[in-house]
């Protein structure tokens, strides 16, 4: 099988396409794209305790002699960052860092509904309509997903966003829109990469691998569902936020652990009109970069 192009994407902030710079980029190549790689990814890579133990090497102290090195390598902005690089007692620590209050303003008022994530985002107005998942003929499927028909039935013409963040990103979570949040409801699985080198392979991955269910009751857009994906060498998705208490726009929801994650975001059919770069850059093949709080929709009505 032929190695897969460079990940190219939008740029909303510059208004350019981007390339990616794909952290660990020879190891994922290796993995997806060679027969002892896929060997390896059946046996041991895919497997939680692969990603555990990865996680874990991250906890140590020893570990905070990476940050300064990946910060340098990926061109972080510290200026960003709620405390000081030498704050950090590990690498997770850096990873899932807070931002100052101010780096990510809020777009819109309350018919404005923002992004959850910095990151490389996908949007489908219909989410049963997918000509372009990452590849060609590749589709959702929305029942295995959220491991429940039903709901599937429900959703399958709703507005569907996926958020991908890579390693380099701010990787806190946070809500769309106000409403009031379920307690995450778990789906075990497995930890496949949520890179477009391995879901141009297969997107199935996504519905694979390890993921919580949120359901977010909304006055102006319904019932939003968001599922924050697990992935390869993602030590854990930790919520931040309480049960059955109400939540503001852009109100943190999370964090993940080390390693790559993805986030997809539902809505009820008729509830909401994406915005028009997202929906665009999506019908060209593209993933559109954004940050979080910055304009995912407008409600209808």
């Amino acid at each position: 099988m032929s190695a897969t192009p460079p990940v190219i994407y939008l740029n909303r902030h510059t208004g350019r396409e981007e390339t990616e710079e794909i952290f660990g980029e020879g190891a994922l190549r290796w993995v997806y794209e060679t027969k002892l790689g896929r060997l390896s990814l059946a046996a041991l890579v895919r497997r939680a305790w692969f990603s555990h133990l990865y996680g874990r090497s991250s906890d140590r102290t020893a570990s905070a002699a990476r940050i300064r090195p990946f910060i340098e390598r990926y061109r972080l902005d510290v200026s960003e960052f709620a405390d000081p690089v030498e704050s950090y007692r590990t690498f997770n620590d850096f990873f899932y860092r807070k931002l100052k209050p101010g780096a990510r303003p809020v777009s819109g008022g309350e018919s404005t509904a923002v992004l959850p994530a910095d990151g490389r985002h996908i949007g489908f107005q219909d989410a049963s309509e997918t000509p372009f998942v990452y590849a060609k003929g590749q589709r959702f499927d929305l029942a295995a997903l959220l491991g429940d028909a039903a709901l599937a039935e429900k959703y399958k013409h709703g507005a569907l966003v996926c958020s991908r963040l890579c390693p380099v990103d701010y990787h806190r979570f946070h809500f769309p829109v106000a409403g009031t949040p379920s307690a995450p409801s778990l789906i075990n699985g497995f930890l496949y990469s949520v890179n477009p080198i391995a879901l141009r392979r297969n997107l199935a991955y996504l519905w694979e691998n390890k993921r919580k269910i949120v359901r977010l009751k909304t006055e102006r857009f319904g019932e939003v569902i968001l599922i924050p994906v697990g992935a390869t060498n993602v030590g854990g998705i930790v919520e931040t936020y309480a049960p059955g208490v109400p939540v503001g726009k852009a109100g943190e929801m999370g964090y993940f652990r080390f390693g790559g994650s993805f986030i997809v975001t539902l809505f009820e059919p008729g509830k909401i009109r994406l915005a028009q770069d997202l929906v665009e850059a999506t019908k060209s093949g593209k993933e559109l970069y954004a940050r979080v709080g910055t304009p995912l929709g407008e409600s209808v009505g």
